[in-house]
């Protein structure tokens, strides 16, 4: 077997590995395996490794900061509060409460990533959930699908934008121009989606009315920290400034206030952040590293440059073939590997964003095909729940292609291409 067969296949092997988990074996383990395997043939220089690995840096300090942020939150009783404002305005309605778990997972998304719902907010959904006597699972899959469905609403909603564009992002005003439309009905075709195949669920009757909690000052403390994470968060997107230094320092910052205002020690903070999803994160990147020495970008580049028809059709053709493709490789890798063939190909606007759309929204396929379904799974995970891969397989399958084919055609018919 020659060495680029012999990547490709490690490769192959240890993704399948951290989607189908053989063994129950935890996801991280796999894509390390994999990324050892590639060092100990020789297949990567260990040095490559290293560089792999430390790509991944400003991904770290992102997770960790927003991991902080959301354990402290969820210590201090800050999603507890706020569950009983969503029952009460979902007045006994779940129909209802799934729209407003909507709705704030939209904003959420937009304003502090598509991560950041997935760790966020989906324990104050559980909560919400388990306060209104509601059974939670069509609650939380709102927060796992719109998560990514919402994530290429502004730059800063996915850090997969930064990536695929690079150098190349776009002003806001520009983004919003190609993007505002899209973004709508992808986030509409998914909400109709979710209801269509939960709204048996979401019939039964729950509370209209649950017991006021007080807020500790430590949970608004909390709060504060991340409603200040967001205006960073904005503020660092903008002047083209890395985000897991301020992400890091945020959470870091909020944490130390809230542990030292209530006199607790870090520990308890420390152990609920889920250390196990960075070397996830860092296998995964040494797995792009390995196949980028194959030839794989050059010859995708070529491939894009060929084109298949006309600008409008090449794009959305990318975009379907991206958004299908993030499920077998994970869109962070696959962000990865798309921004370095759009650099290489030279792409047009219209076939960057087509691309672009395809890595943020098409990870809606499967429970592993984003980062942040992933850390949605261990939140849920946290909760004592699950949700199988190929029973969120059987719903992606129903809620990802539609949303996908409508953004696709409502970027290539509406951006006013040249």
């Amino acid at each position: 077997m020659s060495s680029t067969a012999a990547v490709w296949a490690i490769s192959g092997l240890a993704t399948a590995g951290v989607i189908l988990r053989p063994f129950r074996w935890p996801e991280a383990v796999w894509a390390v395996l994999g990324a050892a395997l590639l060092g100990v043939l020789g297949l990567l220089p260990w040095p490559s490794v290293l560089r792999g690995v430390l790509r991944g840096t400003d991904v770290y300090l992102f997770l960790i900061g927003m991991m902080l942020l959301a354990d402290v939150a969820r210590r201090e009783g800050l999603f507890d509060w706020l569950a009983g404002f969503a029952v009460r305005a979902a007045r006994g309605s779940a129909t209802r409460l799934l729209a407003l778990v909507y709705g704030v997972g939209v904003v959420v998304t937009a304003f502090l990533s598509n991560d950041a719902t997935a760790v966020v907010l989906t324990p104050a959904v559980y909560a919400a959930a388990r306060a209104a006597g509601a059974r939670p699972m069509p609650h939380l899959l709102a927060c796992a699908f719109v998560a990514n469905a919402a994530s290429f609403i502004l730059p800063i909603s996915n850090p997969a934008n930064l990536v695929v564009f690079g150098q190349g992002l776009p002003p806001l005003g520009e983004w919003l121009r190609r993007f505002a439309l899209p973004s709508l009905l992808a986030v509409g075709a998914t909400l109709a989606a979710l209801w269509v195949t939960q709204r048996r669920v979401l019939a039964a009757p729950i509370a209209a009315r649950v017991e006021a909690v007080p807020l500790r000052r430590g949970g608004l403390v909390a709060g504060l920290g991340i409603l200040v994470t967001a205006v960073v968060l904005l503020a660092s997107s903008a002047g083209g400034y890395d985000l897991g230094p301020p992400t890091l320092l945020c959470g870091v910052a909020t944490a130390a206030l809230v542990l030292g205002i209530t006199r607790q020690s870090p520990w308890g903070v420390l152990a609920g952040v889920s250390w196990g999803v960075l070397p996830l994160v860092a296998g995964l990147f040494v797995l792009v590293e390995a196949l980028g020495t194959t030839g794989a970008v050059e010859a995708l580049a070529g491939l894009l440059r060929a084109g298949l028809g006309t600008p409008g059709e090449t794009a959305a053709a990318a975009g379907a073939v991206v958004g299908v493709a993030t499920n077998l490789l994970n869109n962070l890798p696959a962000g990865l590997l798309s921004g370095a063939v759009v650099e290489a190909a030279g792409a047009a606007p219209v076939l960057a964003g087509a691309i672009l759309i395809g890595v943020d929204l098409g990870p809606n396929l499967s429970v592993t095909g984003s980062l942040a379904t992933i850390l949605w799974l261990v939140a849920i995970r946290r909760e004592g729940l699950d949700f199988g891969t190929w029973a969120f397989l059987r719903l992606g399958l129903v809620v990802m292609p539609p949303a996908l084919v409508l953004a696709l055609g409502g970027l290539v018919l509406g951006g006013g291409w040249p």
